[in-house]
């Protein structure tokens, strides 16, 4: 992402999983604040950890002075395996956290996820919330509501998503969101990439960040 990401891998079940962290500005921050993880889009449709709005939502978090670590899932650049339809992958980003959660034991963890990233986000929310170790809050974006099953979240949960996203329809985001009474933070003209809209997802999550810790 920039020129002080640090390149690291560690061992999946199906191989090395290629990953990336990004370090909050020390002179900013005396230390870090939480930890972050985020997932990128889907695999098969050229989704990989340097997609555009996964570096944003990257960016927003390294703002907020969170250690933030993003993964290739299985398949994508030099993560081996195969794409395993969210089950592998959410396999992979738990083993992720683990690792980091044994350099960072004391940092609370955030989740954030685009398009298919959402999926594997909520589902691993789902094991520690089974595990009573749930992330302190998710950041979807472009959640993969009537694409994939994606499981509840908890109410403080941030859901942005594009007015004109024809890739998934703000219909069915508002469909599966509406029964758990999550407001959806709708980006007027923005399409499923948020084409010059970028800007809309940072500023949106360091606010709302900020609105919650104030």
């Amino acid at each position: 992402m920039n020129a002080h990401t640090q390149s690291f891998s560690i061992a999946g079940a199906a191989g090395a999983l290629e990953c990336a962290l990004d370090l909050p500005d020390s002179e900013q921050f005396a230390a870090p604040r939480g930890l972050a993880l985020v997932a990128h889009p889907h695999p098969l449709y050229g989704g990989t950890m340097d997609n555009k709005v996964t570096q944003t939502l990257a960016r927003s978090f390294l703002a907020l002075g969170y250690v933030t670590v993003r993964m290739n899932f299985r398949g994508v650049g030099q993560s081996a395996g195969e794409h395993d339809h969210g089950n592998g992958e959410t396999d992979d980003m738990a083993l992720l956290l683990s690792h980091m959660q044994k350099q960072y034991p004391e940092l609370p963890v955030a989740l954030a996820g685009f398009s298919f990233g959402t999926f594997v986000q909520s589902q691993l929310q789902q094991r520690l919330i089974a595990q009573n170790a749930p992330a302190e809050r998710l950041v979807l974006v472009g959640s993969a509501a009537g694409k994939w099953a994606m499981p509840p979240v908890p109410a403080n949960t941030i859901l942005i998503h594009g007015e004109v996203d024809d890739t998934i329809p703000l219909s069915a985001v508002l469909d599966w969101a509406r029964p758990q009474d999550i407001p959806v933070i709708v980006i007027p003209g923005a399409d499923h990439f948020f084409h010059r809209k970028l800007q809309h997802i940072k500023n949106l999550v360091v606010e709302m960040w900020h609105r919650r810790a104030g």
